[in-house]
């Protein structure tokens, strides 16, 4: 490493480029930032860099991990939360430092309590109606939080965020996470996840995708669940077999979904797209019911998880390379 560490940032968007700037000035480190995601085309535009960091649709697998240990970069830091993207093992087998991002969990907690007051509310329909100079009210009665029951699956930071401001409602909050690690005073009550299937009115997911975790909505744990059930994900697509919550919500079992993720949105969120063809049936099917709530995986995305992000780029490289304490090191 020479006398002034350089980064290498990938996938940066305008909205976080004044964040990279500021915060590699402040660690003293020389900073290259690049448009598109990292791949075999571009990743010589990291020759002679330290560290990298990157966002979501960089796509690091074994083969584009071994060409990073082969230019000599000693870590990468994404700046999103969730690292599925990357294949940790073989980044621990080629001697890669993984790190991931931070933000405050404040931002996707509110917008999930959002979506679930807007499927409860039917405001989906009440605005396509609005567009068009319908103002009736049939069909849009609505059921009010403070007499429901929610639960909340994963109770880390985020899931415990939602259960904070969902006390200011007065539901009733019950939980089901591996370590049922949540403050006492924010009123949940844990449970099996056969008996939070059973009991809840609303059910929202807060864990990370894994193995153990993905398709964990499927044909099997919706017929647990009361009819009518509202789901809610701004997690991850993949905790929820989208062939399955189709099914749910055409044998009107799923009452409503808020999703702010959806399997395979890779390559189309966060794009315009206007003029393209999507292929994506499952996508274009899901979102024209009328009790079906998309947005553009956007829960995470408020001016202080962008600079939050941004900044985590910068100094989850500067201290893995100083060895320093990090408890985002991944691996």
């Amino acid at each position: 490493m020479g006398n002034r560490m350089k980064i290498t940032a990938y996938e940066v968007r305008a909205d976080e480029k004044g964040y990279l700037e500021k915060e590699a000035k402040k660690n003293g480190v020389e900073i290259l930032l690049v448009q598109g995601p990292m791949n075999a085309d571009n990743i010589d535009l990291a020759d002679g860099s330290d560290g990298i960091t990157i966002l979501g649709d960089t796509v690091l697998n074994r083969d584009l991990i071994e060409e990073v240990a082969k230019h000599q970069i000693k870590v990468v830091a994404t700046r999103t939360i969730g690292y599925d993207h990357i294949d940790l093992n073989a980044a621990k087998s080629n001697g890669v430092h993984i790190c991931n991002g931070y933000y405050d969990p404040d931002g996707v907690a509110e917008y999930t309590v959002m979506l679930m007051l807007m499927a409860l509310r039917n405001y989906k329909q009440a605005l396509f109606r609005a567009n068009a100079n319908d103002y009736s009210l049939s069909g849009l009665i609505g059921k009010e939080l403070h007499n429901l029951t929610v639960g909340i699956i994963g109770t880390g930071k985020i899931g415990q965020k939602v259960a904070e401001i969902l006390q200011g409602f007065g539901c009733r909050i019950l939980a089901y996470s591996r370590r049922q690690n949540a403050d006492a005073s924010l009123g949940i009550t844990y449970c099996s996840l056969e008996e939070l299937y059973a009991k809840s009115d609303i059910i929202s997911l807060h864990v990370p995708l894994s193995n153990q975790t993905r398709y964990m909505i499927n044909r099997d744990s919706i017929a647990q669940m009361k009819d009518g059930v509202i789901l809610i994900n701004c997690a991850r697509g993949e905790l929820m077999c989208v062939e399955d919550i189709i099914e749910g919500i055409e044998t009107r079992k799923i009452g409503a979904l808020g999703l702010d993720v959806i399997e395979d949105e890779e390559g189309i969120y966060h794009r315009d797209r206007r003029s393209d063809i999507i292929a994506n049936r499952n996508m274009a099917y899901i979102r024209q019911f009328p009790n079906v709530t998309m947005t553009q995986h956007m829960a995470f995305y408020t001016e202080e998880a962008v600079r939050s992000m941004a900044e985590s780029g910068v100094v989850n490289v500067v201290k893995c390379l100083k060895k320093n304490p990090n408890p985002n090191m991944i691996c």
